[in-house]
Protein backbone atom coordinates (compact mmCIF):
# COMPACT_ATOMS: atom_id res chain seq x y z
CA UNK A 1 0.00 0.00 0.00
CA UNK A 2 1.23 3.55 -0.53
CA UNK A 3 2.84 5.33 2.46
CA UNK A 4 -0.27 8.11 1.69
CA UNK A 5 -3.11 5.71 2.46
CA UNK A 6 -1.15 4.44 6.00
CA UNK A 7 -3.20 5.38 9.32
CA UNK A 8 -1.86 7.61 11.42
CA UNK A 9 0.52 6.61 13.92
CA UNK A 10 1.41 2.75 12.23
CA UNK A 11 4.91 2.19 11.53
CA UNK A 12 5.18 0.76 8.38
CA UNK A 13 8.57 -0.76 6.77
CA UNK A 14 9.13 0.35 3.46
CA UNK A 15 9.03 -1.94 0.73
CA UNK A 16 10.30 -0.62 -2.38
CA UNK A 17 10.13 3.65 -3.66
CA UNK A 18 8.78 4.26 -7.21
CA UNK A 19 8.99 7.39 -9.43
CA UNK A 20 11.60 8.74 -11.69
CA UNK A 21 15.15 8.33 -11.11
CA UNK A 22 15.66 11.80 -9.30
CA UNK A 23 12.32 11.07 -6.96
CA UNK A 24 14.06 8.16 -6.12
CA UNK A 25 17.20 9.33 -5.37
CA UNK A 26 15.50 12.53 -3.50
CA UNK A 27 13.58 10.03 -1.39
CA UNK A 28 16.83 7.69 -0.82
CA UNK A 29 18.80 10.83 0.50
CA UNK A 30 15.92 11.38 3.02
CA UNK A 31 15.94 7.91 4.44
CA UNK A 32 13.13 6.02 2.33
CA UNK A 33 15.07 2.94 1.82
CA UNK A 34 13.43 -0.65 1.45
CA UNK A 35 13.96 -2.07 5.15
CA UNK A 36 13.70 1.19 6.84
CA UNK A 37 10.82 1.86 9.37
CA UNK A 38 8.77 4.82 8.74
CA UNK A 39 5.56 6.34 11.17
CA UNK A 40 2.86 8.77 9.84
CA UNK A 41 2.82 11.78 11.95
CA UNK A 42 -0.27 13.62 10.53
CA UNK A 43 -1.46 14.81 7.40
CA UNK A 44 -1.99 18.41 6.67
CA UNK A 45 -3.72 19.85 3.64
CA UNK A 46 -2.34 17.45 0.98
CA UNK A 47 1.08 17.08 2.60
CA UNK A 48 2.00 14.25 5.10
CA UNK A 49 4.78 14.43 7.99
CA UNK A 50 6.53 11.09 9.18
CA UNK A 51 9.20 10.03 11.79
CA UNK A 52 12.20 8.29 9.21
CA UNK A 53 15.36 7.30 11.42
CA UNK A 54 14.57 9.83 14.35
CA UNK A 55 14.00 12.56 12.09
CA UNK A 56 10.37 14.11 10.65
CA UNK A 57 10.32 14.90 7.44
CA UNK A 58 7.62 16.15 5.42
CA UNK A 59 6.71 15.50 1.91
CA UNK A 60 3.99 16.11 -0.47
CA UNK A 61 1.32 13.14 -1.05
CA UNK A 62 2.63 12.84 -4.47
CA UNK A 63 5.84 11.72 -3.39
CA UNK A 64 3.89 9.64 -0.42
CA UNK A 65 2.37 7.68 -3.03
CA UNK A 66 5.51 6.36 -4.80
CA UNK A 67 6.92 4.98 -1.70
CA UNK A 68 5.11 0.98 -0.60
CA UNK A 69 5.13 -0.11 3.02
Amino acid sequence: MPLSMARVGDENSVKRVGGKPETRQFLENLGFVPGSLVTLITQISGNVIVSIRDSRVAISREMASKIQV
